[in-house]
């Protein structure tokens, strides 16, 4: 499974196979802190990961396929 960030500046981070080890390695930074939302239910949710001064959100990516 692949991921991608995208941070509050709107630039993206591609190809992340571990998104915290990876997105770390590429910004040259040791230290990640979780970022999290609040859900309506009252529950939170790690979204993503606060890096330096980058709020980077991490997706799923799945391939698209088309019947021709």
């Amino acid at each position: 499974m692949w991921h991608m960030g995208i941070d509050q500046n709107g630039d993206t981070y591609h190809d992340l196979k571990h998104p915290r080890k990876d997105l770390l390695d590429r910004l040259d930074r040791k230290h990640a802190k979780k970022m999290y939302i609040d859900k309506k239910d009252g529950t939170s949710k790690h979204i993503g990961y606060i890096i330096g001064r980058l709020w980077i959100t991490i997706y799923v990516v799945t391939p698209w396929e088309n019947d021709a």
